[in-house]
């Protein structure tokens, strides 16, 4: 039996052996992290099992459409419950899941159900799998190992994951088995058309008018291969935009021709910055991210830096002269 078999098993195994939990996801959840969280509550409920969905903050306005998301409580404005069983989705480590690690129960159980290169295996039930492009992609799969029925409000929650972590199946993460998955969730009621225009299509006003803004910081750097750009919380304010409204804005530089890195570096609070990081083809953002106590993906990862936004952009330009140095030595061997 292979290793991910395995761990379907143990995580069946997991879900039938309690009967009330508690289903989190990511901070500042995406589209994968709150697809799959809802996936995961409409298979629990399938199992007539009981299941509170939370996380911190509020849900994103963009996926309050997904079935069952009215559901998903806020951390931030209910009482903390203490849960024995635990079911954490898309949360490459523990520090992910935010204050609702105040709603875990001393010693309890949790299953860590997440696809992160960078994830350390901080459940007492893992189920990774890192080539996979979503973590939807292994509740996929887990329904599959379970014989379950998919509803087309699962299927929904499940292909907007899909979706979403694949750029519309557009990454080099869209694989075989991923669009195996997405056809057979076609079959159970999807509408793609109104998914991706949902998902992918609508933006904001606040969001264009902070790209109005955000492309005026755009620096080049590293013989144009890498572009930076940066927004404050004034810009912020004067964009009337809110944290959602800064999704994406890292992929326009990292899009435009020749650039391997982009970079946001998004002013949170006082003396603390968010940085997203983006790479075509040759550097390894995640472990960037990762030497900074941030992670994800090869491609796509993030961090959050002490100081203000020009230390973080030091940091991180130190960094990437560095990747750069390593990638062109190791091509010369």
């Amino acid at each position: 039996m292979s290793q991910f078999a395995s761990s379907l098993r143990e995580a069946a195994r997991f879900i039938q052996d309690h009967d009330r939990f508690l289903v989190v996801n990511h901070v500042n959840p995406d589209g994968d992290a709150t697809g799959s969280l809802l996936a995961m509550g409409w298979l629990l409920r399938q199992l007539s099992k009981q299941a509170v969905l939370v996380n911190e903050g509020m849900t994103p306005e963009k996926f309050m459409f997904l079935p069952g998301a009215s559901e998903i409580l806020n951390a931030s404005e209910a009482l903390p419950q203490k849960y024995d069983a635990v079911i954490t989705c898309d949360c490459g480590d523990k520090s992910r899941v935010g204050r609702v690690e105040h709603w875990f129960a001393e010693g309890c159980e949790l299953l860590n159900i997440d696809h992160h290169p960078t994830n350390d295996h901080f459940g007492t039930s893992n189920l990774i799998r890192t080539d996979a492009a979503a973590t939807c992609e292994i509740l996929y799969d887990l329904v599959c190992f379970m014989q379950l029925t998919v509803s087309p409000e699962m299927a929904t929650c499940l292909y907007a994951g899909l979706l979403t972590d694949t750029g519309g199946f557009r990454y080099s993460n869209t694989t075989p088995h991923l669009m195996q998955a997405a056809s057979a969730l076609l079959s159970y009621g999807v509408q793609p058309g109104i998914l991706a225009e949902r998902l992918l299509e609508t933006i904001t006003a606040g969001h264009l008018k902070l790209l109005r803004k955000v492309l005026q910081t755009m620096e080049f750097s590293e013989n144009n291969r890498v572009v930076s750009m940066a927004v404050t919380r004034c810009d912020m304010e004067e964009a009337g935009a809110n944290d959602e409204d800064t999704e994406g804005l890292v992929n326009y530089g990292r899009n435009v021709e020749g650039v391997e890195v982009g970079v946001l570096y998004k002013e949170k609070n006082a003396g603390e910055v968010k940085v997203s990081m983006r790479s075509r083809s040759i550097i390894d953002v995640a472990a960037i991210a990762k030497s900074l106590d941030g992670g994800g993906h090869v491609r796509a990862s993030g961090c959050t830096i002490k100081g203000g936004i020009e230390e973080a952009r030091q940091i991180i330009s130190d960094k990437l002269r560095e990747a750069f140095q390593a990638a062109e030595e190791s091509s010369y061997d």
